[in-house]
């Protein structure tokens, strides 16, 4: 890998690694000479791919305070901080028309895509903030700028999630060399659409005009430029990554 965009000296820190799109970001992020602590709600994946690394598997919940405080602490002993994070964690939810989901159908994407984030940045931010330096890439979704039907709790999320970044970012502007972004990908080819209705699928990539669905591998290159010390006049953005679906 060129020498651009290295990596060489910083601790990364992803959501979801253990599998899609997560996964492809720990790869990538590891060739370019970042250490990574992977994240992931399942212990068995997020071990396997940290050993293909040289990263840390982390076991844990991002809607669970005590997991990702221990999971900061395991960085800092094993690497010395968090320089870098990725919330890439996140749950599509029931598909269904309003008024076929519950409190509940909501509650729970809006944990863990919207709460999940923002406790992850609550945990990393005061190391950011004390060594002046971070990078916070947030993975959001098309659907939060268009909204998906039969997704509303998944869009509606994903929107906040956007917001949330741009807020966010203005508040740790003069902290020190510390950015927050988002990107929003189109649907990509995740294990995460098995759990979708085909028809849901298939209205996605319909409005699409690549005519198809993104690869983990394309969202990790653009995590990889927004995660690297170049992107240091880039904040509170959000990066579109939708095969032309996106209209603005």
């Amino acid at each position: 890998m060129s020498d651009f965009f290295r990596l060489d000296g910083k601790v990364a820190l992803v959501t979801g690694g253990g599998q899609g799109i997560g996964e492809a970001i720990c790869l990538r992020l590891a060739a370019a000479g970042a250490k990574v602590g992977v994240f992931d709600l399942d212990a068995g994946r997020a071990q396997r791919v940290a050993l293909a690394i040289g990263g840390l598997g982390l076991a844990g919940n991002v809607t669970a305070e005590a997991d990702l405080d221990s999971a900061v602490g395991d960085l800092k002993d094993h690497f010395g901080g968090v320089d870098i994070l990725v919330n890439n964690a996140g749950i599509t939810g029931k598909a269904g028309k309003l008024w076929e989901l519950s409190r509940q159908d909501w509650q729970s994407v809006l944990d863990v895509n919207v709460l999940g984030p923002v406790l992850c940045c609550q945990a990393v931010a005061p190391l950011m903030r004390e060594r002046r330096y971070g990078r916070i890439v947030n993975i959001a979704s098309i659907a939060g700028k268009e909204g998906n039907p039969t997704l509303g709790p998944y869009s509606a999320s994903k929107a906040a999630l956007i917001a949330f970044t741009k807020s966010l970012a203005k508040e740790l502007v003069g902290q020190g060399d510390i950015t927050v972004n988002s990107i929003s990908p189109a649907v990509i080819h995740t294990p995460i659409l098995d759990g979708l209705p085909q028809s849901t699928v298939d209205y996605m990539v319909s409005r699409i005009p690549m005519g198809r669905t993104g690869k983990p591998e394309e969202v990790a290159a653009l995590v990889h430029y927004l995660a690297s010390a170049e992107a240091s006049f880039t904040t509170g953005q959000c990066y579109d990554i939708s095969g032309g679906r996106a209209t603005y």
